[in-house]
């Protein structure tokens, strides 16, 4: 029966053809050999710059483009920069599945939101060592790149962007954790001395708006505070850039404060490379033809000028044509020099010698990767357990989980999802289980009925809808959002659940039958109705649960595992959407503004940031009572050793975490740092750490510990600046709140960061 809706069909529906057959230049044999390229001793950058002093001019322009021409005369092949992996090796110009064979899929992890939702970094960092496998099995076959744009690291600011799916979520401090053990997965360590993959942080900066209301993000300017910029925009990419060492980054389509994000030297030179060490063996590429854009944005008149605005601000290679196109004639008006574009080459090419690229692949581990490299047994099972760790229980009265003696009902839009549980940017999967096969591979009498669609108002599939949950046990209903309702381009009006799938819920509901619903999709929808009604019994949020998803909640449904996953996001209600314009960048409540995100929402959210629930029962407390109080003098003089003085240790927190209840489950510990100290407005509250704690048997006690930083507890002042001010704190562990601890900073106020200041 699983062959029914376990899809590996699609391996032959979705194979991109051939674009770029890559290979290796001959550094034995061919005309490089004997050259400084070829010569391992020599450091990466003087490597490059070789290379590159042998490039004329018209060879210089025409490797500036994603399609990189090469040099024949070199023996230096082309090259494809745009290859995509964000939850595994991906569709893109720079990969190429086979229709049949060797190499005609890849493993299919969950959409980063719900990965995110498992807060386990060992579990990303695990993940990303998987992807960067695949992927250089994948290169080693030809068949794509050696680096690849992801991350999408910008923060999840309003619910109604159509890209959110892709981001770890809304808080900064998260996913400045999650990209961190991201990277060191995807490149084989922190700054190793050979990279396994060169990842690629994006999209830099203040990008979240696809198109809404006309406003286009080819030309949306984002107008953001120096403030919000430092305190909640620019952390992840931080992360990214100053300590997980990212080899490259990517510009965005949106300018900031009048600036296209791709031509603004603040951004690329004086905050990524000056601020933060981006060095030069490291590159910035262009969102895709967003250099193009800069005529969007009425930056420049012509194309010409674009091109060289962007290479003299910084962005070394133009996803896309404009540069290979322009870049001749920009020379010829004197619009930049030859200097320029070689410098932009030099940073590329070091990459790739930093990826062993002009190196003998048999001194390689990761050039001995192949076709029994990808989807292993091991892979296989870290999606499946990467989809039942981020897997988030909203609401349950006790009905989760269902016996499987139960004859179920399952009814919805999401029902019978194959490709659906991908999300975008995915690639083609070995199988994809749907929550149909899921559930009878599991053991349950399932009858599958749609019932109606994502976006319908159809209701002539009501009735046998109702008449499968009569003759059923217990109903589950699958739906939500999906591709057509959120996406790459596509923002949302609304965030309530599309069509009519609610208006079917609450006739389910009337029933009195056990009613459970599923609810996927990575943008979240306000689920108040559910939540109020006493009919509908359990809530699970799947979000895009990737190859394994169907037995990943079907699991949880039966009780095979416990849930343990927390919301990365708020869950909005849908009056929210009409208190704030989605152009309003400022995070900080107002006027018109009821603030943005789980720390400055002045209203009530339908589900809390942190929400998630769990089979067992958990009682926490203070493993070791934490101080009453801190010189900051002393914490500054005591951290002066790290490597910076934001990511120096406060003190490191012990929690209590007691199964009360009967069944063995993970916990994941929050803990939230409020305080009034510093300038005002005042957070409600600030993630400063978090554990998932594993395997918590019934009855048992375990040990969450829980590192804090001084930049965590830190307060950023209007110029950007990062300061541990005097005052009272208390930390609040879990959602809601099961305990707190009041200290106070005593001493004087103390800078921790100095935030370069923006051109007047």
């Amino acid at each position: 029966m699983l062959g029914a809706f376990c899809i590996s069909i699609l391996a032959v529906l979705y194979a991109v053809p051939a674009s770029t057959a890559y290979g290796f230049p001959d550094c034995a044999n061919g005309p490089l050999a004997h050259t400084t390229v070829c010569d391992t001793s020599a450091t990466p950058l003087a490597r490059a710059k070789a290379l590159i002093a042998m490039f004329n001019t018209t060879e210089l322009v025409s490797n500036t483009d994603n399609a990189s021409a090469g040099v024949a005369r070199l023996g230096l092949p082309a090259y494809n920069w745009w290859s995509e992996a964000l939850h595994g090796v991906a569709s893109s110009p720079g990969v190429t599945f086979a229709s049949s064979g060797d190499f005609r899929f890849a493993t299919s992890f969950p959409g980063p939101i719900l990965m995110s939702a498992a807060f386990d970094d060992a579990m990303i960092k695990a993940v990303a060592s998987v992807i960067s496998t695949e992927a250089r099995a994948f290169n080693n076959a030809g068949r794509a790149g050696l680096d690849y744009f992801t991350p999408n690291i910008n923060p999840f600011r309003d619910p109604r962007w159509g890209r959110g799916q892709e981001t770890p979520g809304e808080d900064p401090f998260r996913i400045a954790q999650y990209v961190f053990s991201l990277i060191d997965g995807l490149q084989g360590g922190i700054d190793p001395p050979r990279f396994k993959i060169a990842a690629d942080c994006k999209h830099f900066a203040g990008y979240d708006i696809e198109d809404w209301e006309g406003n286009l993000r080819y030309a949306f300017d984002a107008v953001i505070s120096t403030q919000d910029l430092s305190e909640f925009y620019l952390p992840p990419f931080q992360s990214c850039v100053r300590d997980a060492k990212v080899a490259s980054v990517m510009c965005s389509y949106n300018a900031v404060n009048g600036v296209p994000s791709c031509a603004d030297a603040y951004l690329l030179k004086t905050i990524l490379r000056d601020f933060w060490g981006f060095d030069e063996e490291r590159w910035v590429t262009s969102d895709c033809d967003a250099v193009g854009n800069f005529i969007d944005h009425k930056f420049v008149a012509d194309l010409p000028h674009a091109a060289a605005d962007g290479i003299k601000a910084g962005t070394d290679i133009d996803c896309g044509s404009t540069y290979g196109n322009n870049l001749a004639a920009a020379l010829n008006m004197s619009l930049l020099n030859v200097s320029d574009i070689a410098t932009a080459l030099t940073r590329q090419y070091a990459s790739l010698v930093r990826l062993g690229y002009f190196d003998p692949a048999a001194a390689q581990p990761f050039r001995q990767l192949g076709w029994a490299d990808v989807n292993t047994p091991s892979s296989q099972q870290l999606a499946y357990e990467a989809a039942v760790a981020g897997v988030v229980l909203l609401k349950n009265d006790g009905t989760l989980p269902l016996s499987k003696s139960k004859k179920l009902a399952l009814i919805g839009p999401w029902a019978n999802a194959t490709r659906q549980l991908q999300g975008n940017y995915q690639g083609i999967a070995p199988f994809l289980v749907s929550p149909f096969a899921a559930a009878q591979a599991a053991g349950f009498a399932t009858t599958l009925t749609a019932g109606t669609a994502i976006n319908s108002t159809d209701t002539s599939g009501f009735a046998a809808a109702l008449a499968a949950a009569r003759a059923a046990d217990a109903i589950v209903f699958a739906g939500g959002i999906d591709g057509s309702i959120e996406a790459e381009a596509k923002d949302r009006d609304e965030i309530t659940w599309p069509g009519n799938q609610l208006d079917l819920v609450a006739q389910l509901a009337g029933l009195g039958k056990p009613l459970v619903v599923l609810q996927f999709g990575g943008g979240q929808v306000d689920g108040a109705a559910l939540k109020s009604n006493p009919k509908v019994n359990a809530i699970l949020y799947g979000g895009y649960p990737g190859q394994a998803g169907g037995t990943a909640i079907m699991d949880i449904v039966s009780g095979k595992v416990s849930p343990a996953g927390r919301l990365p996001v708020t869950q909005y209600p849908a009056s929210y959407v009409d208190a704030v314009p989605m152009t309003d960048m400022s995070l900080r409540p107002s006027a018109t503004n009821p603030g943005r995100t789980y720390k400055w929402l002045t209203t009530a959210p339908t589900f809390e940031f942190g929400t998630g629930l769990s089979f067992t029962t958990f009682r926490l407390g203070f493993a070791r009572t934490p101080p009453a109080s801190y010189s900051i003098q002393a914490l500054v003089a005591a951290g002066r050793s790290a490597a910076h003085l934001d990511l120096a240790p406060f003190d490191t927190f012990s929690v209590s975490v007691h199964n009360a209840g009967k069944v063995a489950s993970d916990f994941v510990a929050l803990l939230f740092v409020k305080t009034t100290a510093g300038p005002a407005p005042f957070p409600n509250k600030e993630l400063i750490s978090y554990v998932r704690t594993k395997g918590v048997a019934a009855g048992h006690t375990a040990t969450a510990s829980l590192p804090v930083t001084l930049g965590s507890i830190a307060r950023v002042d209007a110029q950007g600046n990062a300061w541990l001010f005097p005052g009272d704190y208390t930390l609040m562990v879990d959602v809601p709140t099961a305990i707190t601890h009041s200290f106070r900073l005593t001493g004087s106020a103390a800078q921790l960061t100095h935030f370069p200041a923006p051109p007047s």
